[in-house]
């Protein structure tokens, strides 16, 4: 594998058939984004398994764009306010969360959860959904059901719904890295089901022995090699992936823009005469005086 061994999506075939699938690992990309808050170690997992499921569904797209996955609560004693993730065509990925954790109660409470699962049940009655936003053509939205609290699984069914593909999805972090594979069954000629009858089920079977702690810490073709020896297993080139944030001073004089003259002169008076912007995603600021909002409307 000549790529980077800690951040790379690793596409795979299984020849004479219609299986194709991926496998994801994030480790320095991972790192990045749960360092930019104080999170707890479930909403760490859950991120990490969002991170990773996007950069694995994007795959499946033939598209120049973004993928994201979201959840929002609508629930207003719901721990968990919102999650979001994506992975652009071009590997790039970051990832965000909001949670309650004013109170020492709160604190309390998300110190008592270490799983993805525990982390997702909190989202109370929320939605789960994929955006996909292509540089050419429409956007489209899809709302996943939430048929367990396993994000895998909610993502396997709305493939298998959405899409008419049966699909597997196992996700798993570790405090170092988070990892995934994806199998999925294409539409099968005559001549495929003839073949081998069996292959989607004896997938489904070898896929489900794969321990949380191979899917984190083994290279994509030890895991490939671990499940599936007994099949003729084909590794393209891997494709890199990596933390970068789409933040920009012009999206951040836009915000400004928005509140329009007198709001964004308060704001910064308010604000003991600089008013700072900063990105939840990668941290970086942009400090607005009076004398930048004069420039700024002046120059509207």
């Amino acid at each position: 594998m000549t790529t980077d061994l800690n951040n790379y999506r690793q596409r795979f075939f299984i020849s004479h058939s219609a299986v194709r699938g991926d496998v994801v690992r994030l480790t320095d990309a991972y790192q990045t984004v749960i360092d930019q808050k104080a999170y707890p170690v479930a909403i760490k997992a859950l991120l990490g398994e969002m991170l990773v499921s996007a950069s694995l569904l994007i795959s499946t797209l033939k598209i120049d764009g973004k993928l994201s996955i979201q959840l929002q609560s609508s629930d207003e004693h719901a721990k968990l306010n919102w999650a979001m993730a994506e992975c652009d065509h071009t590997g790039a990925v970051r990832a965000l969360a909001g949670f309650d954790a004013g109170s020492e109660e709160d604190q309390a409470f998300w110190q008592s959860l270490s799983s993805s699962n525990q982390a997702f049940a909190q989202l109370g009655a929320g939605v789960l959904f994929i955006s996909i936003h292509p540089e050419q053509g429409e956007a489209y939205q899809g709302i996943v059901e939430r048929v367990s609290d396993d994000l895998g699984e909610c993502l396997a069914h709305y493939q298998k719904q959405s899409a008419q593909i049966p699909t597997i999805i196992k996700l798993a972090t570790s405090e170092a890295s988070a990892g995934g594979v994806l199998v999925q069954l294409l539409p099968q000629t005559d001549a495929d089901k003839e073949n081998d009858p069996d292959l989607w089920d004896r997938l489904i079977a070898l896929t489900s022995t794969l321990k949380d702690e191979e899917i984190t810490d083994l290279p994509a073709d030890e895991i490939l090699y671990r499940l599936y020896h007994e099949e003729e297993v084909v590794l393209p080139e891997p494709t890199p992936l990596h933390f970068a944030c789409t933040c920009s001073l012009d999206k951040s004089q836009g915000a400004i823009m928005q509140l329009g003259y007198d709001e964004a002169k308060q704001a910064v008076a308010a604000h003991g005469g600089v008013m700072v912007l900063d990105c939840g995603f990668c941290g970086k600021e942009y400090p607005f005086d009076e004398q930048a909002i004069e420039a700024l409307f002046t120059d509207a």
